[in-house]
């Protein structure tokens, strides 16, 4: 009698018994993971680290044509940079915006700037600031 082989046809079903391929797939998968790791972490540092300006409106004040806004900015000491301020009125439309540039060699600096509106504004937000 003979004996039914249990083997499969070659090529026909599953995988391939070639290992080399898979080995360089899982290569390829782990140069560009950790490509993407290092793209990633650029990314994230040039956001967070070269940020080199922070405020914060600290209170405000508004009248019919200008809002007064008493700002607390941090930066390095050498830093220069700008902050942008708007004012909205009370059904939310902008009645102004202005940059306010920083150039002080201290490291903290609190100012009180006028914003000019166009008409009475009920906020003052601070939008941003950017070093240069």
């Amino acid at each position: 009698m003979s004996t039914a082989s249990t083997r499969l046809p070659e090529g026909r079903y599953g995988r391939s018994p070639d290992g080399r391929a898979d080995h360089k797939l899982k290569i390829a998968g782990a140069v560009l993971g950790a490509a993407l790791l290092a793209l990633i972490g650029y990314f994230a540092y040039h956001y967070v680290g070269q940020n080199e300006i922070s405020a914060q409106v600290i209170a405000f004040q508004t009248s019919d044509d200008s809002v007064r806004v008493h700002l607390e900015v941090h930066k390095d000491a050498g830093a220069r940079g700008y902050c942008t301020l708007r004012s909205q009125a009370a059904d939310g439309s902008e009645v102004g915006r202005a940059d306010f540039r920083f150039d002080e060699r201290a490291s903290q600096v609190d100012k009180v700037l006028t914003l000019r509106t166009t008409a009475r504004g009920t906020t003052a937000e601070l939008l941003g600031c950017s070093s240069g």
